[in-house]
């Protein structure tokens, strides 16, 4: 695929390729057709001899603020996963295995909003480097579900994914890097140069002995079993869908997505209701 909608892809540096969600005017949230040409584009980069890494950045003011609520995700899904109850939460979590199982490495470069699908974007790869003010969240959980991929106790530890978990805050990039959601912070202005300097690092080594590195690590994860945990976690987001809290939500997002989420964090005082706080 050449022909992008939704993404620009250039080679910044030697070895280095980068993608850069360009849905700016929607703070870059996925639908199907830019998924598709994420996965699409991963997926040659891992054929492409030239490239040795991979960058993913989002234009405009956000990383990426989370799925496209205003989109039929069911509809022309970039693979094919299994239909039937919860095929939202499994196809999710395919496409992050689909990422992790990648020779070559992926780096996520987060700034602004960091949300929900956005999370779920930036932990499938390998490496997350994040604006010291960036805010990162899963605020889905005040009002429709646990996510679709449940990482966060794997990366953030116990009581900090139940912090998150319970009240659906964000937290900074500083905080990123402390609990380990991502591996460093860095001023915003100085965000890209540091990604784009570690990148180069990474693509001197070479690639058939990068993806043994890559695979020495996932593999040591899987023996903890983090690739069941994630998958059986499908099956309590789908049931989430199912209460009666959830289905009330879902028919306020059909009457006004906009009003249902400004409801839904008004009482909170934060994303878009943040200057609202009394």
């Amino acid at each position: 695929m050449t022909d992008f909608q939704h993404i620009i892809k250039d080679a910044p540096r030697p070895g280095v390729s980068r993608i850069t969600l360009n849905r700016p005017d929607s703070r870059n949230a996925l639908n199907n057709q830019l998924r598709t040409e994420i996965y699409s584009t991963l997926e040659s980069n891992d054929q492409d001899p030239d490239v040795k890494v991979t960058v993913i950045r989002g234009a405009g003011k956000a990383f990426c603020a989370g799925y496209d609520l205003k989109a039929n995700n069911r509809q022309d899904q970039p693979f094919h996963t299994a239909p039937g109850d919860g095929n939202w939460a499994r196809h999710v979590v395919d496409g992050f295995f689909r990422v992790w199982d990648l020779a070559k490495p992926v780096i996520a470069q987060v700034h602004g909003y960091c949300l929900a699908g956005g999370t779920e974007l930036a932990t499938s790869c390998d490496l997350v480097y994040v604006a010291e003010d960036a805010k990162i969240g899963y605020p889905v959980v005040r009002s429709m579900s646990p996510p679709d991929n449940q990482f966060f106790p794997h990366l953030l530890g116990l009581r900090n994914a139940m912090e998150m978990m319970l009240t659906g805050d964000a937290i900074s990039g500083v905080e990123a890097a402390e609990q380990g959601f991502a591996n460093r912070a860095f001023p915003l202005e100085d965000l890209e140069s540091n990604v784009l300097d570690i990148a180069s690092r990474i693509a001197k080594v070479p690639t058939d002995l990068q993806q043994m590195n890559k695979r020495a690590v996932h593999r040591q994860m899987e023996l903890m079993g983090v690739r069941a945990a994630i998958r059986s976690g499908t099956e309590i987001q789908a049931l989430a869908f199912h209460t009666k809290s959830t289905q009330a939500h879902f028919k306020e997002l059909a009457a006004g997505l906009t009003d249902a989420l400004s409801s839904r964090d008004e009482k909170f005082g934060d994303y878009r209701t943040e200057n609202k706080q009394d």
